[in-house]
């Protein structure tokens, strides 16, 4: 059974061990994707049998906007609603602001879609060579 939480309480790199971040040349360790989840400012994570199987992540100012960059779910898991789960979550938890954005690719504007979102325009940076994270020294 599925289960939610919105704290790392106890949460180690060995929970984040399933496979995420499927086909980025250059994915984030285990010890990077917790540190990752640390630096969020909202998380909510999604357990089966002690493991994390799904999470989504958001960044806030804590006044006005909030932006949502990480959704995933390890492949086993999905279609089986997670995804959407973790959303609705996430943007309860966001429903007091007056941004809330997500950049996504073209064929997940469906999904997001049917949680309230509507497709907009971006500008984007993406620096390739740091896909794995920066260290913490930086």
């Amino acid at each position: 059974m599925t289960t939610y939480t919105f704290t790392l309480d106890s949460l180690s790199a060995d929970h984040l061990r399933g496979g995420f971040f499927v086909g980025w040349p250059n994915p984030p360790s285990p010890e990077t994707h917790l540190r990752l989840l640390q630096g969020s400012s909202h998380v909510v994570l999604a357990w089966d049998d002690g493991q994390v199987v799904g999470f989504i992540t958001a960044i806030s100012d804590g006044v006005l906007s909030a932006y949502i960059p990480l959704l995933e779910v390890l492949p086993a898991y999905q279609g089986r609603g997670i995804g959407g789960e973790l959303v609705r979550r996430m943007l309860d938890q966001l429903k007091d602001f007056y941004i809330v954005d997500v950049v996504c690719d073209p064929d997940m504007q469906p999904f997001y879609a049917r949680h309230g979102l509507r497709p907009y325009s971006a500008m984007i940076l993406r620096n390739f060579a740091r896909q794995s994270g920066h260290s913490t020294g930086a």
